[in-house]
């Protein structure tokens, strides 16, 4: 792609503005960010049946899933500074082209070692998609409207969890743990067919200096010690363990445990996805009537009600769908506030690092989740137990960041 825009990128002059409309901007973000679930819960259906096929334990099988998230969030520390120096459109060219061969890869896979390997992979590629998803929405707009537009995107991406479990669970049926994987193939084919297309160049400067180790450090030094990125961050980390949880567990309890179907637990995680988009509908619109912090304040009663709820249905060893069922509701609605507000919050004090203000926050948010993945594999016995207290004790960490750390910042401008 070349004319005044990208030339004037080419030399790190300022760009003219915003170069998307706030639709546009919108699609592009739920596309990228779509990335994400469709590579965690497409597969989630294929996790029982892919642990027997493959000879492995199930702590291996989990590992397709924590170690994709390390590498997730260890990546992202690489892509944000480079997409500051060489723009989001470059960064997003090439993490796509390498995700797609490592999907492929992953598909093809014969041993769990393998699969493992290329799903570090994915993960590693899968952060240039994300980290630029998060610094696009900086660049073209302010923290206020960027929630909205973060909230906007987030529903298209909830459309996509949505579906990415029951198409996963469909292909599970009738083609196998295979066919999970290929449908994560072709939908890095699409999202890398429309970047190269239609999305243009979005940094207003490029800052030639951004990996330079030294001045690298310096910026993650100022980031780190930022009270407002500091509380926005510990809240999307906190949210996001507790979901991980469900992501990680999930096809064990409901299908292992609680005897679904993989085609029932899909749309089971399908629902999750609708009450997910059901919270950032509503972010939207308690985010124009009341900012970030009262809207995040509000929605941590839903996280709380849903980690105590999950808690004492499994110490009262209730083993029903709806026992997980409901307070998967909960949590995720609550999921659905709490990630439009951090992710704009956490980058919106950094206007010229938005790249290496999204790593950072996307390195910490993904160490919470593999934490918590990693220590699930170990605990899971068959019962709901240790999925439900998992999913606990990050409610309970979440509400609490909520009403206190988040709540003693200033008023977003």
């Amino acid at each position: 792609m070349s004319g005044p825009l990208t030339d004037a990128m080419a030399d790190g002059r300022p760009a003219r503005g915003p170069t998307l409309t706030r639709g546009h901007a919108a699609l592009a973000l739920a596309l990228l960010l779509g990335l994400q679930p469709i590579t965690t819960d497409v597969f989630l259906p294929a996790l029982p049946a892919l642990t027997q096929a493959l000879g492995a334990t199930v702590e291996q099988a989990q590992l397709t899933m924590s170690a994709l998230i390390l590498a997730f969030g260890v990546a992202q520390l690489v892509w944000g500074p480079v997409a500051d120096r060489v723009g989001r459109r470059r960064v997003l060219l090439a993490g796509l082209g390498v995700y797609v061969v490592a999907s492929v890869g992953a598909t093809l896979a014969g041993h769990i070692e393998v699969l493992v390997a290329w799903r570090v992979l994915q993960g590693a590629t899968l952060a240039a998609a994300v980290v630029c998803a998060r610094a696009i929405v900086r660049d073209l707009y302010d923290p206020f409207e960027g929630a909205q537009v973060m909230s906007l995107g987030l529903s298209g991406l909830a459309v996509i969890a949505l579906l990415s479990p029951t198409l996963g669970g469909v292909a599970m049926t009738f083609g196998g743990w295979r066919s999970t994987l290929a449908l994560v193939s072709a939908a890095g084919i699409v999202a890398l067919a429309w970047v190269a297309r239609e999305l243009p160049e979005t940094a207003p400067a490029l800052n030639p200096r951004a990996t330079a180790p030294a001045a690298l450090l310096a910026q993650w030094r100022v980031i780190g010690r930022d009270r407002v990125f500091c509380a926005w961050t510990a809240l999307i980390s906190a949210s996001y363990a507790g979901l991980f949880v469900f992501l990680a567990g999930s096809s064990y309890v409901y299908i292992g445990t609680l005897g679904m179907s993989p085609a029932a637990y899909g749309v089971a995680m399908g629902s999750g996805s609708a009450a997910y988009m059901a919270g950032t509908f509503l972010c939207r619109r308690w985010v124009a009537r009341h900012g970030m912090r009262p809207t995040v304040r509000r929605a941590a009663w839903f996280t709380l009600a849903g980690g105590a709820s999950i808690v004492a249905l499994a110490a009262f060893d209730v083993r029903a769908v709806w026992a997980v069922l409901l307070p998967q509701w909960l949590y995720m609605f609550a999921h659905g506030l709490h990630q439009p507000c951090g992710q704009t919050g956490a980058v919106s004090p950094f206007p010229r690092a938005a790249g290496a203000a999204s790593a950072l926050a996307g390195f910490a948010l993904a160490g919470a989740a593999f934490w918590a993945g990693l220590w699930l594999g170990r605990a899971l016995d068959g019962t709901t137990w240790p999925f439900a207290l998992g999913v606990g004790v990050c409610a309970l960490i979440t509400s609490a960041i909520a009403w206190t750390l988040v709540q003693r910042l200033p008023p977003e401008r």
